[in-house]
């Protein structure tokens, strides 16, 4: 895999009346077509899917409180978040589409571990068919595209897996700089940390700007516009030399657990944890002394955690954005600023977390 990094020019000089109009243009193309509340299902592949693209993504419509939300998955029961944690859903797919059988107003896909599920895809195409709105977070675009909903339309994903789709589906037009994007009715991200201000652009077409707001105050995000520069990420010859160096570095693979309470942020939870697995290095385990409700209503299933594993460092008084950029700075006073950037560019994020100290 060779990365687009070297592919994708610089973006053109900033423009916020353009930013402001592709903003804009996304807002109007995804509100609701239907009256009445919406619904929206945030799907999961039960053998693996993406933390943050599934955590995150119901716990912002959840709080939002503008929509019946529902996570589903083919099976009820244990569903393993990747790179860490594992939670349970009660709702299956057959048992959504009994409830709504007209289906749903949106559905969320997040990446998953196996992008040709068959009973995943049949069901993305029954809810396009029924009129639902499909939004594939980060790589959730390859299920999407393998479903048939890509061809002949534009497309944004995670940076490494471009590649991959454009090779998948040459007839998908792919478009850089843009955060997310939508054709007809199928929206696209790019990496994980897009599901951020995805989320909040869908809760503004949904419930309004100021109701956008007032969570984009909550979460600590200045905007969430669709604004992204796409040549910051990819692997260069530079960035790949200090990667493999890094990576040969000798350091003793951890267990960190998090001490998961009733009402843990969900959010908060997906960023640290998603972070921490991705520096190759740690392994993060929940641990309590039985299942526990998160903020949102999921219930997350603990497993046992070494008694010499370190807490996870988790602050109660931060906002997400956060608690995400701590976490950064942590991870690079830790393993160094070549592991710190590595896990920023797998979680695409275009921030610069202040670190006092590496």
């Amino acid at each position: 895999m060779t990365g687009c990094g070297s592919k994708v020019p610089s973006p053109p000089a900033a423009d916020a009346a353009l930013a402001a109009q592709q903003a804009t243009a996304f807002i109007e193309a995804i509100k609701p077509r239907r009256d009445g509340k919406p619904v929206i299902a945030v799907v999961a592949r039960n053998e693996g899917t993406e933390i943050t693209d599934f955590l995150l993504t119901h716990a912002v419509l959840q709080r939002a409180d503008i929509a019946d939300v529902h996570a589903v998955a083919p099976r009820s029961g244990p569903v393993s978040l990747y790179p860490a944690l594992q939670v349970e859903i009660a709702q299956d797919l057959a048992t959504f589409d009994r409830t709504y059988p007209t289906g749903a107003d949106y559905v969320i896909v997040p990446a998953m571990s196996d992008n040709t599920d068959g009973a995943i895809l049949t069901w993305l195409q029954q809810q396009s068919d029924h009129g639902a709105r499909i939004i594939g977070i980060c790589a959730g675009g390859l299920v999407v595209g393998n479903a048939g909903l890509l061809d002949h339309r534009r497309f944004t994903t995670h940076w490494y897996y471009l590649d991959e789709l454009r090779e998948q589906h040459p007839a998908a037009v792919y478009v850089p700089h843009q955060r997310y994007v939508i054709d007809s009715n199928i929206a696209t991200t790019t990496g994980i940390t897009a599901s951020v201000p995805t989320m909040l652009a869908l809760i503004e077409a949904i419930g309004g700007p100021e109701k956008a707001q007032s969570l984009a105050d909550d979460f600590g995000v200045e905007s969430w516009t669709p604004v992204h520069d796409s040549s910051l990420f990819g692997l260069n010859f530079s960035r790949g030399l200090s990667f493999i160096l890094n990576k040969l570095a000798f350091w003793r693979n951890d267990e960190m657990r998090v001490d998961v309470v009733e009402g843990m942020d969900d959010i908060a939870l997906a960023f640290t944890a998603d972070a921490w697995s991705r520096t190759g290095h740690i392994k993060v385990q929940a641990a309590a002394p039985a299942p526990v409700k998160l903020r949102s209503g999921i219930t997350l299933l603990p497993e046992p955690a070494a008694v010499d594993a370190n807490p996870l460092p988790l602050a109660a008084d931060l906002k997400p954005m956060e608690q995400l950029d701590r976490t950064l700075c942590d991870i690079g006073s830790r393993f160094g600023a070549a592991r710190r950037e590595w896990v920023m560019m797998e979680l695409e994020y275009p921030g610069q977390p202040a670190c006092e100290t590496e």
